[in-house]
């Protein structure tokens, strides 16, 4: 039997989860109604009620009512949520989450959904799914559907929409049912013949992240590679702390230029950090790290528009780093490998960071790039980490199979030493 969740606030929203659940029970799957409502009555019966989703965060329904601060009740039946989907999850009466809602219901429906693992389906429709969706996403697989018009009743807009999203879940999910265990289990990644490496690409260094890859593939690795757009890197962050990669091949850090310069695309200050905690061993380069992603040409700022500007899209425009920033971000990626645990190496392709920074390119600047180099290295010095200078650019393929042939001969130490 396929079960389905359906998580939302049954005195708000009640009447459109009623609908929602009779569709899904037409379309032939099971379902478990969670309400995190809190003031007014729930306009359906739920299979779990309020009062035990309150419970599920330590307090009490009677509490949350007689305090009346609504920010405080979202924040706690969202982690009741979470806890309720969790312990579903295990019971084995989740294959699929479905929640609809405007800012309030999706921020606790998704703060539930991002505890699940990835590949359990996850759809959210929401009022605020045409706008920035990386708070309610974050590093998860959740799918985000507009609802075009507000969650208020179920109207000539609305019906078809969430339809759509009925034969969506049950799809899905009916799906993930079929699915064998080790594909409904993806927090055990890397458990099987070959061992999962982390790679990080952006599209100015593909060629030799690709070819890094293709080497990888030969020795036996399953590589899974990260693009760099903020929310890329948060996730390979957040997946080697939890210890799944047997190796970290870092060749792209741009994000890093974006949490230094103000760029749109920036991972945060965590960036390059989890797989040093962890231990794991990584083969980092600075691929990238000569230029800041900013949005449309049309909403750079005045303060960087006299800066080397080229459009990389429509939706992307990028600058050139500077030899003082390229020195600051030398020092913290130095700051950054000092406190690594594990083997860590750093490949420098001395010829350039990107394909815009290679010989000829529009944002070779050898000063810069040497502004950067030697911050790095006199921010190593007297460290464990491994330096080696490559005369080439960062997508010469030649560059890329040495990385790889580096990391997994530092893999391949570890193993020989445990």
């Amino acid at each position: 039997m396929t079960n389905v969740v359906l998580v939302g606030t049954l005195d708000t929203k009640g009447v459109e989860y009623g609908w929602l659940r009779e569709g899904l029970l037409r379309a032939g799957v099971e379902v478990v109604l969670v309400d995190t409502g809190v003031m007014g009555e729930p306009r359906v019966p739920a299979d779990v009620p309020r009062d035990a989703v309150a419970r599920a965060a330590g307090t009490e329904l009677s509490e949350l009512r007689t305090a009346a601060d609504r920010g405080a009740a979202v924040t706690t039946m969202a982690q009741g949520a979470e806890a309720t989907l969790l312990r579903l999850h295990a019971e084995g009466r989740l294959d699929g989450v479905l929640a609809i809602g405007g800012s309030g219901g999706t921020s606790i429906a998704t703060r539930a959904m991002r505890a699940l693992p990835l590949g359990v389906p996850k759809l959210m429709v929401s009022s605020m799914a045409s706008g920035d969706v990386a708070p309610y996403v974050g590093s998860s697989d959740i799918t985000m559907m507009y609802s075009v018009v507000d969650i208020a009743g179920i109207n000539s807009i609305s019906a078809p929409v969430l339809a759509n999203a009925v034969e969506a879940i049950a799809g899905m999910a009916k799906a993930f049912a079929r699915a064998s265990r080790e594909l409904r289990r993806p927090a055990r990644l890397g458990a099987g013949d070959r061992p999962l490496i982390a790679a990080s690409m952006a599209g100015v260094t593909t060629i030799g992240v690709d070819a890094a890859r293709e080497r990888l593939t030969e020795l036996g690795y399953e590589v899974l590679v990260f693009h760099v757009s903020g929310t890329g890197g948060r996730t390979l962050e957040t997946l080697a702390g939890q210890g799944i990669f047997a190796g970290v091949l870092d060749l792209t850090l741009s994000e890093l230029a974006d949490d230094l310069c103000g760029g749109i695309l920036t991972a945060g200050p965590d960036r390059l950090s989890a797989a040093g905690r962890a231990g794991i061993p990584q083969v980092v380069s600075l691929g990238a790290l000569d230029m800041v992603k900013f949005g449309p040409l049309e909403t750079l700022p005045e303060q960087v528009r006299y800066r080397r500007v080229r459009v990389h899209n429509p939706s992307i425009t990028v600058i050139r780093t500077t030899e003082a920033e390229g020195a600051e971000l030398g020092r913290r990626v130095a700051a950054k490998l000092r406190t690594a645990t594990g083997p860590t190496a750093v490949c420098i392709p001395l010829r350039g960071l990107s394909t815009l920074g290679a010989p000829g390119g529009p944002y070779h600047d050898p000063d810069a790039d040497l502004a950067l180099f030697s911050a790095l290295r006199e921010g190593l010095r007297g460290s464990a980490a491994r330096l080696y200078d490559y005369d080439t650019h960062i997508n010469d393929p030649d560059f890329g199979r040495a990385a790889a042939d580096r990391l997994h001969a530092m893999i391949g130490a570890v193993s020989a030493a445990a």
